[in-house]
């Protein structure tokens, strides 16, 4: 039965890392489908081109939220009742366990035919929860790299490379350093499209519009 119990914790985690609050809000605000223009994500980026800035920020916070509440929920759990797994065998470990359901259930959602954002917020919001000083340190990388490129997919992928590195100069617990390892590789792999127009020199900034836009406008 506790075991029931943590496996029903890491699919409420998939589930609630799954609703597109990005999709949702387009389609709300707007009545437009975020999926079918500028980069096609259901991130809150995308939504600010998209949609507009207050969008944008509603989508933020809420992706943030959906990440970090699952792996809060998780360690409690596992904090108060050690029979899930015990803490001080595996500590952490039903935390990384929800944080890696929420990141999945955001770039594969079960809403929308298993697509999705790139995971960059919500995965934030799960290292707030794991490991809040970490979690700054690779805000503040992200925040440095955003204002001086412009570029939001380039401040997501130095975050992520980043974020293993501030975890282990912070003698951060293994199953939160292995964890972000998994998050780097899996959202670096989300962005390899952004990759490639970067190397391309093609890659957007978050103040341009997305063609679609800019083509109604003229």
């Amino acid at each position: 039965m506790e075991y029931l119990t943590l496996l029903l914790v890491i699919l409420a985690s998939y589930v609630l890392g799954s609703i597109p609050t990005g999709y949702w809000i387009g389609k709300i605000a707007k009545g437009v489908d975020v999926r079918e223009m500028g980069s096609g994500s259901t991130g809150a980026t995308n939504v600010l081109r998209c949609v507009g800035k207050k969008e944008a920020l509603i989508v933020l916070v809420v992706d943030i939220a959906k990440g970090y509440l699952p792996v809060a929920i998780a360690l409690h759990l596992q904090a108060t009742q050690p029979q899930l797994m015990p803490a001080n065998l595996f500590p952490n470990l039903a935390g990384v366990l929800a944080a890696v359901s929420s990141i999945f259930g955001h770039s594969r959602s079960i809403f929308l035919q298993f697509t999705g954002g790139k995971s960059a917020a919500t995965g934030l919001g799960t290292l707030f929860a794991l490991h809040p000083l970490g979690a700054l340190g690779t805000l503040l990388v992200w925040l440095a790299v955003l204002f001086s490129s412009k570029i939001v997919s380039l401040a997501s992928i130095s975050a992520a490379v980043a974020c293993p590195t501030i975890m282990f100069i912070l003698n951060a617990p293994p199953a939160i350093l292995a964890y972000a390892g998994i998050a780097f590789l899996y959202v670096t792999l989300r962005h390899r499209s952004n990759i490639k127009r970067l190397l391309d020199g093609t890659e957007t900034k978050y103040t341009d519009k997305p063609k679609e836009l800019s083509e109604s406008s003229n």
